[in-house]
């Protein structure tokens, strides 16, 4: 079996049987390209590959300054990969069986602190429709702590605004309810009444809630740069990004005395040891207070 049918039928597989999302095929299938770029030239074919080859293949990635993480997400999909192999074609000898990921420390993200995220907000120009639109977005996006997914696929027919909930699709393609405060309805009322009403939009489109121009659905690429130019305008130093904003709702629940399980449900984390890591940034927050206050500090 050559690399290029090994691959198709992989994709195929994610597709079909696997369901996960767009973006979840595109990463696993990267994954696996550069194991093939690795291996092709060295005539390794896919269902030949050995435990000793995939060791050279994560030292040949190592070579190119990749972070650690960047290296076990690599790893995630080569495994996912060759249990496909095994499913699908009865390969017997598994290479990744015995290969471990790269140990990582666990990362603190990054957040905002409410002056930061009322100082981005206030600095979006509301004279325009797609200021209007922004500031709804926005308004979303932190108080309900979406992915940027979820936030540029969120339809109008999953807005529940009358009982303060939102159906999100996540992850897998799972459905979960979510909170929606009063100001995020206050600003997403005015947007879809005032605004996005004028608006002509595309008949394929005209479920999805947060449009441009051209009547289309958002992208996460120009949700993205929307972010940027706020942070450029307000002086704002921090590196973030749309995930920025979902750190920062739960960490600042978390801060509030919020229930862990409920954040969780809220996030649509399958593990709460994914949520955990804002119990960390709680700590952070309380060190730098007693650091701060405290005389014997």
């Amino acid at each position: 079996m050559d690399w290029k049918h090994a691959i198709n039928d992989f994709k195929h597989y994610l597709q079909l049987e696997r369901a996960v999302s767009a973006n979840t095929v595109e990463a696993y299938l990267n994954d696996v390209t550069k194991l093939c770029q690795f291996a092709e030239p060295r005539g390794i074919l896919p269902d030949a590959v050995t435990a000793s080859q995939l060791q050279d293949f994560l030292a040949w990635i190592n070579g190119f300054g990749l972070s650690a993480y960047s290296q076990a997400r690599i790893l995630s999909g080569i495994k996912t990969f060759y249990l496909f192999m095994s499913l699908e074609y009865g390969l017997i000898e598994n290479p990744t069986a015995l290969i471990q990921a790269p140990r990582l420390g666990r990362k603190i993200p990054d957040v905002l602190n409410i002056v930061e995220i009322d100082r981005l907000i206030a600095a979006i120009d509301l004279s325009t429709p797609e200021g209007i639109r922004n500031k709804a977005m926005l308004e979303v996006l932190y108080g309900c702590g979406l992915r940027v997914s979820e936030l540029v696929g969120l339809k109008l027919s999953n807005l529940f605004l009358d009982i303060e909930f939102i159906k999100v699709t996540g992850k897998g393609n799972k459905e979960r309810l979510v909170p929606i405060g009063s100001q995020a309805i206050k600003h997403l009322r005015i947007y879809v009444e005032e605004v996005r009403i004028h608006q002509k939009i595309k008949a394929e489109c005209a479920d999805f809630v947060f449009l441009n121009r051209r009547g289309s659905p958002l992208t996460r690429v120009m949700v993205f740069l929307i972010i940027k130019e706020l942070a450029n305008a307000t002086g704002l130093k921090k590196k973030i990004s749309p995930h920025t904003f979902r750190h920062s709702f739960a960490s600042h629940l978390v801060e509030g005395g919020a229930d862990l399980r409920a954040v969780q449900e809220m996030l649509g984390h399958e593990s709460i040891t994914t949520t955990e890591i804002y119990t960390h940034v709680d700590r952070d927050y309380l060190y730098s207070v007693i650091t701060q206050y405290h005389p014997r500090s």
